[in-house]
């Protein structure tokens, strides 16, 4: 079944109206199975801090390809990623989302990398302390492509999404950076999280206005529409 994220570019002077909508987004339309609707941030730290009120996303997995014509209109510039699962590990309210059926050897091209957690309210000021450090690591790690936080809520329901020039660079990033291996090795024993996801998927299209993603590399053979 299709992945779909759908990300929004609004204009300041709309971000009532966006803040309106996200907080009441909880219908799915029909065909689709899995829905979550999200604020983001910049990536560079967490919590209420790092919010972008004028950016916004939704992720899906849906039996056909839906569209968004509320947030399209309330939109000043948009973007679209079709992804494919390759990996994924953990739940999302409960759930596995994101089956992986792609053969390894298929792994070529972008990938995204999305990391989901709720934290434990007694363990979120190690959290948030811990990953300044990540995130300075993150932006300067060879590959990336681009980066946003991501939440559900404000406080505690956040993560993020990074896409990648190609799945080795993402490899390198997550178990070779002396500051990301550090918070992983961390995880276990600091129990940050009541619930974690991180999947991993190719990308196998992007339309739109890339800026909206953050979007600061190129792919072999330049900019295209399609991946």
């Amino acid at each position: 079944m299709p992945v779909t994220l759908h990300v929004w570019r609004v204009p300041p002077r709309r971000a009532g109206a966006a803040l309106l909508r996200l907080a009441f987004a909880r219908r799915r339309p029909p065909g689709v199975r899995f829905a979550k609707f999200l604020g983001t941030g910049t990536g560079t730290s967490f919590g209420p801090g790092d919010a972008d009120l004028t950016r916004y996303a939704a992720l899906t997995v849906s039996d056909e390809p839906v569209s968004f014509p509320g947030w399209d209109r309330l939109a000043a510039a948009s973007a679209r990623l079709d992804l494919e699962p390759l990996a994924s590990r953990g739940s999302w309210s409960g759930r596995d989302p994101f089956r992986a059926e792609v053969p390894k050897n298929r792994e070529k091209g972008m990938v995204l990398a999305l990391t989901r957690a709720r934290l434990r309210p007694t363990r979120a000021l190690t959290f948030w302390r811990a990953i300044p450090p990540v995130a300075r690591e993150l932006a300067a790690a060879p590959g990336l492509l681009a980066r946003f936080g991501i939440g559900e809520a404000p406080i505690g329901w956040q993560g993020t999404v990074s896409v990648w020039r190609d799945a080795a660079d993402l490899t390198a990033f997550a178990y070779r950076q002396p500051e990301h291996r550090a918070v992983i090795a961390r995880t276990p024993g600091d129990r940050w999280y009541a619930e974690e996801l991180f999947a991993r998927f190719a990308v196998r299209g992007i339309s739109g206005d890339r800026s909206v993603l953050g979007w600061t590399g190129k792919v072999a053979g330049g900019e295209v529409g399609r991946v």
